[in-house]
């Protein structure tokens, strides 16, 4: 009995693990971005960032304690926003349910968020 349990403790992780994976990268493939950047530290977040047509320099904003909290909520109400959806699902996606919904439903990316990309310099 012991065993059995043990096995569904370790399957069961692995299971939701790999789910979420598998939601994550699909979300990016739909944005046009690679699918593998998912997985990879930090060049995750920079597409991510690309995905709410935020600046890269963000990125260091959200090495602060409480302040990149708040800025990842904002990049993913961004990101849901792309993807036609609203503030509930930017949400969820901090969860990890929303990278989910959008993932494996049938969300489409329609661009970033809301604001356009100003070029270094601009006004």
């Amino acid at each position: 009995m012991g065993a059995i349990i043990g096995i569904i403790m370790f399957i069961l992780p692995l299971v939701i693990t790999v789910a979420m994976v598998m939601g994550v990268w699909k979300a990016f493939a739909k944005a046009g971005q690679p699918g593998w950047a998912s997985i990879i530290p930090i060049y995750n977040i920079v597409c991510m960032l690309n995905m709410a047509r935020k600046p890269v320099w963000w990125l260091v904003l959200l090495l602060i304690p409480i302040v990149g909290i708040v800025v990842l909520i904002m990049v993913n109400i961004e990101i849901a926003k792309g993807f036609g959806r609203g503030v509930g699902t930017g949400l969820l996606m901090c969860l990890g349910i929303g990278w989910l919904m959008i993932g494996y439903g049938d969300a489409q990316y329609i661009g970033g968020g809301g604001g356009e990309l100003q070029e270094a310099g601009t006004v």
